[in-house]
């Protein structure tokens, strides 16, 4: 257990560092080189929220009135026409994730425009199989709201639960009684939603093994089919709102490891299947279904049991994945403005791989996603001798072996048990120098 102090979120879009100033020609080259009728997801960030919890790394807009959002959701239309602009046609988007901030802080004829407005410049599927996900604050959603969303095409939620101990929330400026969680998975389930997940987050303030673990035993009683264990990294030179915690009130490393102690006896014994990097899901979900068939994959929003493809971001510090390239829009709204005020694609940074990232990045993936790694599959697949070319990521690896986190057959590497636990640990040996995009 001395391994788990970190959940390897930053991996979802490695490498971490993006160059400045490449995003706008990055992006434009990889949109416009992108093979006519590939598939594409959208995922739209949302920054406005009623209420800055003090936990936040996000960049959110602090708001009262949703009437507020107007200029932006504008804006993002605009985004929307450029970049539709670039694009060669492609299937009906199957896979459309609304995020950020809390995107039910958007009036109900404002979730209707923008949703009219993403299928009038993309083109959204209607297909049963479609996967339309969105996170909610239960503070700020009721039942009409699950049911309008519902009627627009959303399949899939993701309630931030954090913590049900009275004394954290308080720490953290959220006060959220249960009984609000609680109505909107049964409002979820009645109405059909499906892969309902559960977010939840560990080493926030005030926060203890018992309480914690009183914590999940209320969610579990809610059977989610996926729970998420966050980390929760105290950073308040980079992030205001943490300046309101004090550092003498989190969780000091034995306190923090027995609350992980304590989330993994619960969750083993509830039957949830540890996908890695704190995700879980009950056996039955699509996850644990597809991480047992193989077929497991990720995209920057983390696992899925979709194949992985290319995906636009919209909005401010929005993230796209295409083809090889990643890019990061303007995280500060002026700019992210300003940009596209001046018709141009707000993109900040951007980076394209090169032939031995792209090597690093498939064996990342295939520990996350397979929990097993084959060299010599490998190789193949790059035209070079992959064990050769990551000598140095092999050495980091000999303690964790040592440790019981991963064995070692020739050419083939095996997560334990143990090691899915602190699968965030196996993937550093693979990119040292990782750290969350800057």
């Amino acid at each position: 257990m001395q391994f788990h102090d970190h959940d390897g979120s930053h991996y979802l879009t490695y490498p971490p560092r993006l160059d400045a100033g490449s995003g706008p020609v990055a992006l434009t080259r990889a949109l416009t080189e992108r093979s006519a009728g590939a598939p594409l997801a959208i995922h739209v960030q949302l920054p406005f929220c009623r209420q800055a919890c003090r936990f936040c790394s996000s960049q959110r807009v602090p708001s009262r009135d949703s009437r507020q959002a107007e200029p932006y959701l504008t804006r993002l239309d605009r985004e929307m026409v450029l970049i539709n602009r670039l694009l060669d046609d492609h299937p009906a988007v199957q896979h459309l994730h609304w995020g950020g901030g809390a995107p039910a802080f958007l009036s109900l004829d404002q979730m209707g425009d923008l949703f009219d407005r993403l299928d009038a410049r993309f083109g959204l599927s209607g297909a049963r199989e479609r996967d339309f996900s969105i996170e909610i604050d239960p503070r700020e959603a009721d039942v009409f709201t699950l049911r309008h969303l519902q009627a627009l095409g959303f399949n899939r939620l993701s309630l931030g639960v954090q913590e049900l101990d009275l004394r954290v929330q308080k720490a953290i400026n959220r006060i959220q009684p249960r009984v609000l969680t609680e109505s909107l998975v049964d409002e979820a389930e009645r109405l059909g939603f499906h892969s309902l997940n559960l977010d939840l987050i560990v080493g926030l303030p005030m926060q203890t093994p018992e309480g914690f673990g009183e914590t999940l035993d209320q969610v579990i009683a809610m059977a989610p089919a996926r729970i998420t264990l966050q980390r929760y990294a105290h950073l308040p030179e980079r992030y205001r709102p943490q300046r309101e915690i004090h550092a003498r009130d989190l969780p000091d490393a034995a306190a923090h490891l027995a609350i992980l102690g304590e989330a993994r006896d619960r969750l083993d014994d509830a039957g949830y299947v540890p996908i890695g990097l704190g995700q879980f899901a009950r056996a039955d979900d699509s996850l644990a279904l597809a991480l047992k068939e193989g077929r497991l994959a990720r995209n920057l929003l983390g696992y899925t049991p979709y194949p992985p493809s290319d995906q636009i971001g919209l909005g401010v510090a929005a993230i796209s994945r295409i083809g090889d390239t990643i890019t990061r829009n303007a995280v500060s709204l002026t700019d992210y403005e300003a940009a596209l005020d001046a018709s141009r694609l707000p993109a900040a940074v951007g980076h394209r791989l090169d032939a031995p990232e792209r090597l690093r990045r498939d064996a990342i993936e295939a520990l996350a996603c397979r929990h097993e790694l084959d060299l010599t599959a490998l190789s193949k697949a790059h035209g070079r001798d992959a064990a050769e070319a990551m000598t140095d990521a092999l050495q980091r690896l000999t303690p964790l072996c040592q440790a019981g986190l991963l064995e070692r057959h020739g050419e083939c590497l095996r997560v334990t048990p143990d090691g899915v636990w602190s699968l965030a640990h196996l993937l550093d040996a693979f990119a040292p120098q990782a750290s969350p995009m800057s």
